[in-house]
């Protein structure tokens, strides 16, 4: 167990890591097909494939999914996943030819770093390239290379944020989670405290994004657009209802530790996996609510890992 989502069998991940033009973009693998679903709750979003998750669509399964930096331009990435995956026979089956189906994620984060530079094609093929089912790098790669927390106050008081993982086994059933924090509020720890957010130049620490919010005569469209995106991933056996539901639920983990969350300046975003190998579990309320427990532990780990960027400090070297 390496406390990540790829201590799921069957799931890989890989980054592709700009630290110059501060961005990236990270995979998550799942050759063979895993039954797939998607929540989107932020007011933001930048998504593709999406439609083809829900209940009722043709494709129950996909084969990976890309989380991307880039804003926008990022969704470019998944050509470079669909290519990667084709050469090596993966995808939906429609007689002429293996369709790879590879939902995906952007966030926002052209203001760190170059706003020139985001990843295509190219960078996300490199990621594939890079993927593994072991130890996952964490901190400032893939996706959460230019993220960056805490922005209701402007860029200067923002805090650098990264991309974290996390797992738990419960008998034969293990969920993971992995998720890049580009969030316009506050992370904040299990027992409430604010570890990541906008910076107090005056007094050290952190101010509450919530609070600053109350003085506020007017909140306007932050200088930083934002966004948090993941994937929670089970060997339990599901359909595509239920694997649904489980993304909704892990949304209740970002809820508790992101303040605010799923904002109008936020585009928050979670996919759910399941490669269902191991039979008759299928208990959705257990499995999602461990779900949102990891993925609240894998956004505290994403703000504590993580390494000032470009001028931004880290939560580590805030006092």
């Amino acid at each position: 167990m390496y406390n990540s989502i790829t201590d799921v069998p069957g799931i890989k991940v890989g980054h592709y890591t700009d630290e110059k033009a501060a961005t990236g973009c990270t995979v998550i693998l799942c050759e063979e097909g895993a039954v797939a679903g998607v929540d989107v709750r932020g007011a933001a979003p930048g998504t593709r494939e999406t439609d083809s998750l829900r209940p009722m669509s043709l494709v129950g399964k996909a084969h990976a999914i890309l989380l991307s930096g880039g804003s926008a331009f990022g969704l470019d990435a998944a050509g470079g996943v669909v290519r990667y995956l084709e050469e090596r026979g993966y995808g939906f089956d429609v007689g002429v030819a293996k369709v790879p189906i590879v939902p995906a994620a952007i966030l926002f984060d052209l203001r760190l770093g170059s706003s020139k530079v985001r990843p295509g094609p190219e960078e996300g093929y490199k990621a594939c390239l890079a993927a593994s089912s072991g130890q996952v790098a964490e901190g400032c790669v893939g996706a959460g290379t230019g993220a960056t927390v805490g922005k209701i106050l402007g860029p200067e008081r923002m805090t650098k944020s990264g991309l974290g993982t996390a797992s738990h086994k419960l008998g034969d059933i293990i969920i993971g989670a992995i998720v890049a924090v580009n969030a316009f509020g506050d992370v904040v720890d299990p027992e409430g405290r604010i570890i990541a957010g906008p910076r107090d130049i005056e007094q050290g620490g952190f101010l509450s994004t919530i609070e600053v919010m109350k003085k506020l005569k007017e909140l306007k469209s932050p200088v930083t657009p934002n966004t948090t995106i993941g994937v929670v991933a089970t060997n339990a056996s599901l359909d595509k209802e239920q694997v649904n539901k489980v993304a909704q639920m892990a949304h209740d983990g970002l809820a508790r530790a992101i303040r605010p969350a799923h904002t109008m300046f936020d585009g928050d975003a979670m996919f759910a996996l399941t490669t269902g190998r191991i039979e008759g579990q299928e208990d959705v309320t257990l499995i999602g609510s461990i779900a949102a427990e990891v993925v609240a532990m894998a956004i505290v780990r994403a703000v504590r890992q993580a390494e000032g960027l470009c001028g931004i400090p880290a939560a580590k070297d805030v006092r």
